[in-house]
């Protein structure tokens, strides 16, 4: 897209004016269209200096995850190489399940300003406000079993709490498998979907939602956002590079099977190891001490009988 075009070359050259001139020679077209573009970059909320004998030059940008904003300088080798965004879908997951199906790469993202059906574990529905928080899905190819893919999920959390506490400076915790709390109130919520057979998995849907710049108002109950946890809002297109870096990061440790480290660093982020738990899974609930996380994700839970319980799923209450 020309306006693309125009936004890098801007980018590219962000101290000084860039002439009317030199952008039309550059991109092959006329300064009437170059200006036509300019007014539309405003009209998404782009603010473009013009000077007369000068020319243009960037002054700010907006906060919006689009595709060139979230790949500019962006440092990572297999997440996030292509990013379809989107002012508003149904569900990401969905739309990146459509895309995994017709044969997309692997690392490709789904990302929306907002969706109309937003959907997190158990079938709840996950609040997605416009322009507040980020929601994206991101397509996997892992050359794993079914069975394994608990453990995507498990460094899936640890990027985004990891995340959190490296650029936000906020105490991000672990509750298992997958939720991120901050202040015991839930800031992050993950969906893992996958297409399988038998023996192997065609591919995995991560499915991420976080409340960022999200007012108390907005917010279910027991949710928080980073705004609210901090008092003042965050970059949303520098917190969402920082996650696809720390994605990047830990998927690459799990393809070349370090799972072990992943799973110590996790536990590490943990609030719920140590305390005295409850686990609802399908009509039935385990109460126990959550004494571990083995390398499959599974919960390990000693039972008051004294007999430990592999649990692989379920939602976990931390009780007092």
């Amino acid at each position: 897209m020309l306006d693309d075009k125009i936004l890098e070359y801007l980018k590219k050259h962000e101290q000084g004016y860039v002439s009317g001139e030199e952008l039309s020679c550059e991109l092959g077209v006329s300064r009437a269209a170059v200006w036509k573009h300019i007014e539309n970059l405003r009209q998404e909320g782009y603010d473009i200096e013009a000077f007369p004998h000068l020319g243009y030059r960037m002054i700010s940008i907006p906060d919006r995850l689009t595709e060139i904003e979230l790949k500019w300088k962006l440092e990572t080798d297999i997440i996030a190489r292509k990013i379809y965004s989107y002012k508003e879908t149904s569900s990401t997951n969905d739309a990146a399940y459509h895309l995994a199906v017709s044969g997309e790469k692997e690392g490709s993202v789904v990302i929306a300003e907002s969706q109309t059906a937003g959907r997190g574990r158990m079938g709840r529905i996950w609040v997605s406000p416009k322009s507040k928080g980020a929601y994206f899905s991101v397509i996997l190819r892992p050359e794993i079993l079914p069975k394994e893919v608990s453990s995507i999920t498990l460094f899936s959390a640890l990027s985004v709490a990891k995340t959190i506490r490296e650029m936000v400076n906020l105490a991000a915790f672990i509750k298992w498998p997958n939720d991120v709390l901050i202040n015991n109130k839930k800031i992050c919520g993950i969906l893992t979907e996958m297409n399988a057979e038998t023996d192997k998995i065609n591919f995995v849907i991560i499915g991420i939602g976080i409340n960022i710049n999200t007012k108390e108002e907005l917010l279910p109950k027991g949710a928080t956002s980073i705004m609210e946890a901090q008092g003042a809002g965050v970059s949303r297109v520098e917190l969402v590079k920082g996650i696809f870096k720390n994605l990047d990061k830990y998927y690459k440790l799990y393809n070349s099977g370090r799972i072990g480290d992943i799973i110590k660093e996790y536990k590490e982020f943990s609030n719920f190891l140590g305390t005295r738990v409850q686990v609802a899974y399908h009509g039935a609930n385990l109460e126990g001490y959550a004494i571990d996380v083995d390398k499959d994700g599974a919960l390990i839970l000693r039972m008051d009988s004294g007999l430990n319980e592999r649990v692989l799923a379920g939602d976990v209450t931390m009780l007092r």
